[in-house]
């Protein structure tokens, strides 16, 4: 792997960074790395300017821990896309308290150029972890790998957002301590994911968030391995709601939830059918929730009215 070399370009593009970075008033920059680079130029360089390294791979952050700069290695493949493995940077870079929730970052990184940095974003935290500390964020990581809880949120994100068939959708999802799940459950009739192999019921696999998709709208709770898997479909919870609290308005998927997250080491994650808003649960009680920002598609349909009466000649 060939390192980043100092070209003028790139000092450029660290200076461009570094001047938005003051701007924006941002709390921290992070470098999305593809190579490794001469750290301690780098860090001469950048001065004042705090920043985080993150790469899918140990080569491109050689070095970087001996010149003191705080790193992320990221559980991705190499070729995961731009947006996934920003994302899953900022979610270790918070469990790490290398960053906090709430506040504003510019990230760095390569989007078009396999061999350098050519595109910076401005990424506000509190769209999405502004109530989700890093304490939280490392509870939810010893019970749920970040990359699979990332998978399922979107993938609920996605179907509170745009529901099915123009109706909107509510379900459930419940992730990680499989045995003790299924135990305090039940089936709910037929499961649509029985009999299938496991690359068949895969989270990371579009094909199969399409299906989960389409069989949503049945009863019941879907239950997924940590390894992103879906184990069960359409799974009736039977976890005792005792000692659980929940805000007024939420109804019983919702207690479901955090029931089957206090009784078990299980992240659960609801989406509202009303709303469109995901909830994830842990120990019984709501640490993330996510609006749905996007309006549902329009869905065109005949204009219904009653036809007037004919006049008499």
């Amino acid at each position: 792997m060939e390192p980043y070399k100092f070209t003028d370009y790139l000092q450029k593009i660290l200076s461009d960074a570094m001047n938005l970075y003051t701007q924006m008033d941002a709390s921290g920059l992070l470098l999305l790395c593809e190579a490794p680079i001469d750290w301690r130029r780098l860090k001469k360089l950048l001065g004042d300017t705090y920043f985080v390294a993150a790469a899918t791979n140990r080569e491109a952050l050689e070095g970087a821990a001996e010149a003191d700069i705080k790193t992320v290695l990221l559980n991705l493949e190499d070729d995961a896309p731009v947006y996934d493995r920003i994302t899953h940077a900022i979610l270790e870079a918070v469990a790490d308290d290398f960053f906090t929730p709430g506040t504003r970052l510019i990230a760095l990184y390569s989007g078009f150029d396999a061999v350098g940095f050519d595109s910076i974003s401005v990424i506000n935290l509190g769209e999405h972890l502004e109530r989700l500390t890093g304490k939280e964020l490392r509870k939810i990581e010893t019970r749920v790998p970040l990359k699979t809880l990332k998978t399922v949120v979107d993938l609920a994100l996605e179907i509170g957002r745009e529901g099915r068939e123009g109706k909107s959708v509510g379900t459930l999802f419940v992730v990680g301590d499989t045995k003790n799940v299924l135990a305090n459950s039940k089936p709910a009739g037929f499961d649509p994911v029985r009999g299938y192999k496991c690359k068949e019921r895969d989270l990371f696999d579009p094909r199969v968030r399409e299906g989960i998709k389409e069989v949503a709208q049945l009863d019941g709770a879907f239950v997924v391995a940590l390894d992103g898997v879906v184990a069960a479909a359409c799974r009736l919870l039977d976890a005792s709601t005792a000692m659980i609290t929940l805000s007024k308005g939420l109804g019983s998927r919702h207690w479901a939830a955090a029931a089957v997250s206090r009784s078990t080491n299980a992240v659960a994650i609801a989406v509202s059918q009303s709303s469109g808003t995901v909830r994830i649960f842990v120990n019984g009680e709501v640490v993330l929730r996510i609006e749905s920002r996007h309006s549902r598609p329009m869905i065109w349909r005949e204009f219904d009215y009653d036809k007037p009466a004919e006049k008499q000649a």
